[in-house]
């Protein structure tokens, strides 16, 4: 995997987080109504992106640490399995996911929900097969020579992705918050609701079954 696709991919992963609502837009516009301000919806989306950050930014920096320690011939099939199973995990307990117990909360306690949830939903764990894909002694053993003058550009990859995941969905995120905390409200949620979980735990199978396939 190489040029623009990997960071399409990583993008429209992000994108996807902005658009569900358990990833924290509903808590953002929950927060406005609370207050009657919409710069409190705009507020949440900083801690809500920062502990989503810090969540996807360990799984990468997990799987940047193991390239240079495991080849990729074991990796990758390990990797595949822990996402195929964390998709079964996901139909199967589709609600095992932080609950907060009050809507007050801080900057510091909306991080922590917000860390722990992408956590819970394996938000990081999505982003596996790119970050292989993106890997230049991925590329077979021709290539295991230029690994160590690829560290650092691995290193600036591996921020990229974890920028560029994050803002897309924070972008994603905010105009969705905006929009239904100003125009549309709550209520659409009774009518337009597409059952996410479900989605992403096929999705977390499918990018199993790929890693597998590549």
């Amino acid at each position: 995997m190489s040029g623009v696709w990997p960071w399409l991919a990583v993008a429209a992963l992000g994108a996807y987080h902005g658009i569900d609502p358990s990833m924290g837009w509903l808590f953002a516009v929950a927060l406005g109504l609370q207050e009657k301000r919409s710069s409190r919806v705009v507020w949440a989306l900083a801690p809500i992106a920062l502990g989503h950050l810090v969540s996807i930014g360990v799984v990468v920096a997990i799987v940047a640490s193991l390239q240079t320690t495991v080849a990729v011939e074991w990796l990758r099939p390990a990797g595949a399995l822990a996402l195929i199973l964390f998709g079964v995990f996901r139909f199967l307990r589709p609600r095992a996911h932080p609950r907060w117990v009050a809507m007050r909360v801080n900057f510091g306690e909306l991080a922590l929900w917000s860390f722990l949830m992408a956590s819970a939903h394996g938000a990081g764990l999505m982003l596996f097969p790119i970050l292989l894909g993106m890997n230049p002694a991925s590329a077979g053993p021709h290539a295991h020579h230029m690994a160590a003058m690829a560290h650092g550009a691995s290193a600036a990859q591996a921020v990229a992705v974890v920028i560029l995941h994050t803002s897309a969905m924070v972008a994603v995120m905010g105009a969705i918050a905006l929009v239904v905390y100003e125009r549309v409200g709550l209520a659409i949620l009774r009518s337009a609701w597409i059952n996410l979980d479900i989605i992403w735990s096929g999705a977390l199978v499918a990018a199993g079954v790929l890693s597998f396939a590549i």
